[in-house]
C-alpha cells in the first residue's frame, strides 16, 4: 500500500507525470508516516468509492493530514485538501474505523430482547406475529404507553422504546439496516452528531405516536433508523453547494449524491411498509421528520458560505422548534384525552381481545386493577 500526496504546483485534478519520483516520493512519506501507529487516539478509514459499504479497508494515517499539514503551514493548521491514493485509486475519508455505537445498540437490543422472552415468555403467534414476548411485557420493559408518558409522567419511556423490539422478526430487520447504512453513518459523522440524530429521532418518533396511536405499545428502533436517513438527506441538502475543485472533494460529492439517491429509495419503501398490520407507522414518519430537522441544524453549522450557512441554520432553528415544540405541548395538553384508561392495565386491555392471553411480567399490577 502506498500513499501519495498531492503536488500543490501541478494542477489540482491530474497526477504527477513522473511515476518514479511519485512512488519514490511515497517511499519516504511512508517511513516518516507509518501506518499503523497505536499510540494514536483515533484511527481515520476509508472507504472504496465503489463500494461505499467497505469496511476492510481501513488504515491509521491522521499524522499524514495532521503533521503534514503543519509543516508546510510553518506549524499552523490549514483547511487546504489533500489527495489521498491508496495503490492509485482515490480514497474517501471518513471519521471512524467502525459503527462502533451502532454495534453496541445492537448488541444491546438483541441481549434486551432475550431476556424480555426468558422473564415473560413467548406469546403465540395469533398474539405476536414477529415471534417475541407479549405486548405486557414490551410495556413492562420500557415500551410506549401513553398512559404512563401521559398520566403517571414516565416521559423517559420516549426514548427507552428504541432499545425494545416485539420479536425476533422485528429485531432482524432493523439491526440488518442498524448495522449496515447505520453504521456507515456513525463512520461518516461520528459517534456524537450519530447519537444525537439517533436519540433525537427516537423521541420525535415516540411524540407522534403517542398523538397518533395513543392506545398502542410501541417499541422499536424503526424510527431512530428512519431518522438517520433523514439526517442523511439534510446533509446531502446543506452540501449540494460545495465546491467540488479537488479529486478528493469531488469524490466526496459523487459518493454523496449516490447515498442521497440510495437513501430516497429506502425512505419511500419503509413508508410503503409502514402501513403494513403491526407497523407503528406514525413512529416511522415522526423519526424521519425528526432526523430532517436535526441534521439541518447540525450539518449547516459544516457550510463555508456564511449566507447559505445563516439561512440553513435558521431554518433547521425555525423548523425544530415548531415541529418539537407544538409536538410535546399538544401532546400533553390534548393527547390525554384519546388515551384508553384500560392502558393503566395492559394485560386487562389486551385479554379483551385474546382470550388465550398469559399475563406474567404485569400480573401484580393487573391484579390490583
Amino acid at each position: 500500500m502506498k500513499f501519495f500526496k498531492r503536488n500543490r504546483k501541478e494542477d489540482r485534478k491530474g497526477y504527477p507525470e513522473d511515476e518514479s519520483e511519485e512512488f519514490a516520493n511515497a517511499n519516504q512519506n511512508a517511513s516518516r508516516f507509518p501506518i499503523h501507529q497505536p499510540d494514536r487516539k483515533e484511527n481515520i478509514g476509508f472507504v472504496s468509492p465503489t463500494n461505499t459499504h467497505k469496511t476492510d479497508n481501513s488504515f491509521d494515517v491522521e499524522n499524514i493530514h495532521g503533521n503534514t499539514k503543519k509543516q508546510e503551514n510553518g506549524g499552523k493548521e490549514s483547511d487546504e485538501d489533500y489527495a489521498l491514493f491508496i495503490e492509485g485509486e482515490p480514497v474517501y475519508v471518513v471519521k471512524q474505523k467502525r459503527g462502533y455505537l451502532s454495534i453496541l445498540f445492537s448488541l444491546a437490543q438483541t441481549a434486551i430482547l432475550v431476556g424480555m422472552m426468558i422473564q415473560c415468555g413467548v406469546a403465540p403467534m395469533r398474539i405476536n406475529p414477529m415471534v417475541g414476548p407479549y405486548p405486557d411485557a414490551l410495556s413492562y420493559w420500557g415500551g410506549k404507553n401513553s398512559y404512563d408518558i401521559l398520566y403517571d409522567g414516565e416521559y423517559w419511556r420516549l426514548f427507552s422504546p428504541v432499545m425494545l423490539h416485539a420479536g425476533i422478526f422485528h429485531l432482524l430487520c432493523n439491526v440488518a439496516v442498524q448495522l449496515d447504512t447505520g453504521a456507515f453513518f456513525e463512520r461518516e459523522w461520528g459517534w456524537f452528531i450519530w447519537i444525537v440524530i439517533y436519540g433525537g429521532s427516537a423521541a420525535a418518533g415516540s411524540i407522534l405516536s403517542v398523538i397518533v396511536s395513543p392506545n398502542s405499545i410501541g417499541v422499536g428502533s424503526s424510527g431512530a433508523v428512519c431518522g438517520l436517513f433523514g439526517g442523511k438527506i439534510a446533509e446531502a441538502l446543506c452540501r449540494c453547494k460545495e465546491s467540488t475543485k479537488s479529486s478528493t472533494r469531488e469524490l466526496s460529492y459523487a459518493i454523496l449524491c449516490e447515498q442521497f439517491a440510495s437513501t430516497l429509495i429506502s425512505v419511500i419503501l419503509i413508508l410503503v411498509f409502514s402501513f403494513i398490520p403491526y407497523v407503528d407507522w406514525a413512529a416511522h414518519v415522526g423519526g424521519l421528520m425528526g432526523g430532517f430537522m436535526i441534521g439541518m441544524l447540525i450539518f449547516s453549522l459544516q457550510i463555508k458560505s456564511k449566507r447559505w450557512k445563516i439561512g440553513m441554520f435558521s431554518f433547521g432553528l425555525l423548523s425544530n422548534l415548531i415541529f418539537f415544540g407544538t409536538g410535546i405541548g399538544y401532546m400533553i395538553k390534548f393527547a390525554k384525552e384519546d388515551v384508553a384508561q384500560e392502558m393503566s392495565d395492559v394485560c386487562g386491555y389486551y385479554e379483551q381481545f385474546f382470550e388465550d392471553y398469559e399475563c406474567n411480567c404485569m400480573l401484580e399490577r393487573h391484579e390490583n386493577n
